[in-house]
């Protein structure tokens, strides 16, 4: 039997084909269709990639968070020398730079203590980002551990885990993460750990859906035939294939964190003064929204583009990750 005798009529004609335009060392014709078969093989990353690519919205809103987060890390280098520094107060020169409104020397004005409104916007970026990675890793890592532990083993685990879930949705969730702050105190590092001690129970109810719909498929049965460990098969067989929605889920939780640290900031349990956050910002500018609008505007909008930016990020992402999509 020669070795193309197993193989469908048509694709032997084309490797046929494709063979001899090999052995005449000519390239190969700039069709669509060789371009198809002779290329690489696609893979589901790959095919997610492409079609995240075609997502303008999502493309706009990674290339919106790249900037925030490329001004926020470089910061210290140009902001304090142009605008000056967004904490310190000089007392000689406040009357004169107080409630100044947006110029060439103070892109978005200034605020009642004479600090540069663009300068505290961009710290506060470093606040926001910062509390929204790490209180949704916070929420991963627990998240995952306890719904994999749910959707795995089942029975009592299963209810135990699941009845804990419930008792985290009883309770109103700014007003829960209020309390939770209030036991460990204010500041940036007691905000993160509440939020993200606080995020764990969606998370392990999307992950348990997801390992419930994995764990039954034939090559997990093969590979626990096989005598692998519950650990192996988790790792190697289940999470691969169980993440993709938490994936999604993240990037869009990123946003509520961001959301609740404002929420928190503007309350007096968040960041503390002279501290830039977007929430705290907010909060100063209360008494000012119609003498210096601005000073409200900035950080709103900061607020509103970056989580609206990571929602379509999500969204762009929960797409792309779908096998059931078409090119």
């Amino acid at each position: 039997m020669s070795d193309h005798d197993h193989i469908p009529h048509e694709a032997r004609d084309r490797q046929e084909t494709l063979d001899a335009i090999r052995e005449t060392g000519q390239p190969f014709p700039p069709s669509e269709e060789f371009e198809l078969h002779a290329g690489d093989s696609r893979t589901l990353w790959g095919d997610a990639l492409r079609r995240m690519l075609k997502n303008k919205l999502a493309v706009a809103a990674v290339v919106w968070l790249l900037l925030m987060v490329m001004l926020a890390v470089s910061a210290d280098l140009w902001v304090p020398q142009t605008f000056g520094s967004p904490t310190k107060i000089d007392t000689t020169t406040i009357v004169k730079q107080r409630l100044i409104p947006p110029s060439m020397g103070h892109p978005f004005g200034t605020d009642d203590l004479g600090r540069d409104i663009f300068a505290r916007v961009i710290y506060g970026a470093r606040i926001s980002l910062a509390v929204g990675i790490l209180a949704t890793a916070i929420s991963i890592v627990i998240g995952l551990i306890m719904g994999a532990l749910s959707g795995y083993y089942g029975g009592l685990i299963d209810a135990g885990i699941m009845r804990l879930a419930d008792v985290f949705f009883a309770f109103p969730y700014i007003l829960f993460v209020v309390a939770l702050i209030a036991v460990l105190g204010k500041g940036f590092i007691n905000v993160f750990i509440a939020i993200g001690i606080l995020g764990w129970a969606s998370i392990a109810r999307v992950f348990r859906s997801s390992i419930l719909s994995v764990k039954e498929n034939d090559y997990v049965d093969a590979a626990r035939a096989l005598g692998a460990s519950d650990l192996r098969i988790m790792a190697r067989h289940i999470m691969p294939n169980a993440v993709a929605p938490i994936i999604v889920y993240s990037t869009m939780s990123i946003g509520g964190a961001i959301l609740t640290e404002a929420a928190l900031s503007f309350l007096g349990m968040g960041v503390q003064p002279p501290t830039p956050a977007w929430g705290l910002m907010l909060n100063d500018a209360q008494n000012f929204m119609e003498t210096a609008p601005w000073m409200m505007i900035w950080p709103g909008l900061a607020i509103l583009t970056t989580v609206l930016a990571f929602v379509l990020l999500g969204d762009g992402l929960r797409d792309a990750l779908d096998v059931k999509m078409k090119d």
